[in-house]
């Protein structure tokens, strides 16, 4: 049975998408669950638009989702140049590989199936500007190609005198007339396009010696035998053209199949999800944070504390499904599960709260020492001083309400620095009457415990303040606000019990002595 091959070819034009992210996490799952190869090709015949870095941006943004590829990265996270026994197919960047696609060009010429147009840019300019006059549009196509300059219509010696002496002309596929093309997408199912709707597409162009996508795409995923093409909904209305293409060539029997992924929408499913969406509603589209040439900076999911796996789990969900309740996943279980079957035509709405309520999700599968070292990473200095036990029962303490580690310091960052200051609203509503006499009879009490533990301390506590008929909620928001510096917070017991009962005492004491 034919080994499965899928293939991930972005243009390295800038940073990469989410949703260009989801179609390489797509092809990875779908390999990787036929025991086939995923492969990275760069697409960069589009030199004008090359921007620096985005290859490089690439290639880090599938190592941190953990999707990397079996073919076109070496160990050292490079594009393979040169062929060898892991990537035969080298090089995998498709400027390196620009003299193989002229004799495919030339090849369609000598069968009938592209010609050679002379036509210059201003003439087609001129041509479309004419036709807008008339409120029509210029078509390069069957129609047109009749009265225009190429080789169908110039002698061969004209013919043969531009290619020597010209460098501006390029060579065009031939589409027939009036033919109706059937095709087949893996998600879409059936499709049919006549080709009188089709234009003769630029397939190689002499001024760069340079192929265009739709030419190198073909000859590439013929040369590299890709199994099956897995790309974004934009591609959709090339399908004719690449199955034409296939059939000139002759290479029907190896033509891989075709599955066009539904767009990534925005948040109120008006139109396609862009870098403008993010910005605008505060997340980011990108995977890793970009800066561009003017130092604007972009977002990123790993710099805004994403864990990985979440964003990964995230983006299986954005147009697919597994027809279960099931909705995390690690990426094991995603390989195990995906079909295309179950991807949706329809285009997937982006919901950021959904994004979060993902990391928050892994963030509690976490183990307490994973979490420990996340936030070590985060804050360094601060945390120091205290050994794993402790920041760990610290972790512990907030870890189910936070979305994020970066947001730990703001949750229990009291346990490792005494408060400085009382928020107001809490002074002005709780530090009042005969509470300072309440307060100092519990810093007694709570001195002579001989067990300083949460269900010791809860218990006693509550005793204390019943027995006393002191408010509960009086004593005790006013205890959060003395060791945390607000009135919101954790349980008063679970604060008291891991910051001890000596600093207990201490910031009780320090409140008492600043408030008056």
């Amino acid at each position: 049975m034919k080994q499965r091959r899928v293939r991930f070819a972005p243009s390295p034009t800038g940073p990469l998408h989410m949703g260009g992210l989801r179609t390489a996490l797509y092809n990875y799952l779908y390999a990787k669950q036929a025991g086939g190869k995923f492969i990275l090709r760069i697409e960069d015949t589009d030199s004008q638009r090359f921007v620096l870095g985005s290859e490089e941006y690439v290639i880090e943004s599938l190592r941190w989702c953990g999707i990397m590829p079996d073919e076109g990265v070496d160990k050292e996270g490079k594009i393979v140049e040169l062929p060898c026994a892991e990537h035969p197919h080298a090089p995998y960047r498709q400027s390196q590989r620009k003299h193989i696609y002229r004799k495919y060009a030339e090849q369609l010429v000598a069968t009938g199936n592209a010609y050679y147009a002379f036509d210059t840019h201003e003439e087609l300019e001129a041509l479309r500007k004419e036709a807008e006059a008339q409120k029509s549009s210029f078509t390069y196509n069957y129609h047109t190609r009749t009265s225009l300059t190429n080789s169908l219509t110039l002698p061969a010696e004209e013919v043969e005198r531009r290619l020597q002496e010209e460098t501006g002309w390029t060579i065009r596929f031939k589409i027939s007339e009036n033919r109706v093309v059937k095709m087949k997408d893996l998600i879409r199912g059936d499709i049919e396009v006549n080709t009188s709707t089709l234009d003769d597409k630029v397939l190689w162009k002499r001024a760069d010696e340079l192929p265009t996508y739709h030419l190198a795409n073909i000859v590439d995923d013929h040369l590299m035998e890709i199994t099956e093409v897995i790309r974004g909904e934009e591609w959709l209305p090339s399908l004719p053209l690449h199955y034409l293409l296939y059939e000139a060539f002759g290479w029907n029997d190896s033509q891989p199949q075709f599955a066009h992924l539904s767009l990534r929408l925005k948040p109120d499913g008006k139109g396609k999800l862009s870098k403008r969406d993010g910005d605008k509603l505060g997340f980011p589209v990108f995977p890793l944070q970009w800066i561009n040439e003017d130092g604007e900076i972009s977002h990123g999911y790993r710099e805004d504390g994403y864990f990985p796996e979440a964003f990964v789990n995230l983006l299986a969900f954005l147009g697919w499904n597994p027809g279960t309740e099931q909705e995390i996943f690690t990426l094991e279980e995603l390989i195990e599960a995906f079909s295309l079957e179950r991807v949706v035509k329809s285009g997937a709405r982006f919901n950021h709260d959904k994004a979060k309520w993902y990391n928050q999700a892994y963030l509690r599968r976490k183990s307490t020492q994973e979490l420990v070292e996340a936030f070590r990473a985060l804050e360094g200095e601060r945390l120091a001083a205290f050994d794993d036990n402790y920041v760990g029962a610290a972790v512990e303490l907030i870890r189910e309400r936070a979305y994020f580690v970066h947001e730990f310091w703001n949750l229990c960052g009291f346990l490792f620095e005494a408060p400085k200051e009382y928020d107001p609203t809490g002074v002005n509503k709780f530090w009042k009457d005969d509470i300072q006499e309440i307060i100092l009879q519990v810093a007694q009490f709570l001195e002579n415990l001989e067990t300083f533990s949460e269900s010791i301390i809860e218990e006693q506590l509550e005793n204390l303040i019943r027995t006393h008929g002191w408010g509960m909620g009086k004593v005790m928001n006013t205890l959060r606000l003395f060791l945390v510096g607000r009135s919101s917070g954790p349980g008063v017991a679970n604060i008291m019990e891991i910051l001890g009962k000596k600093e207990v005492l201490r910031r009780i004491c320090n409140a008492i002595t600043r408030l008056g």
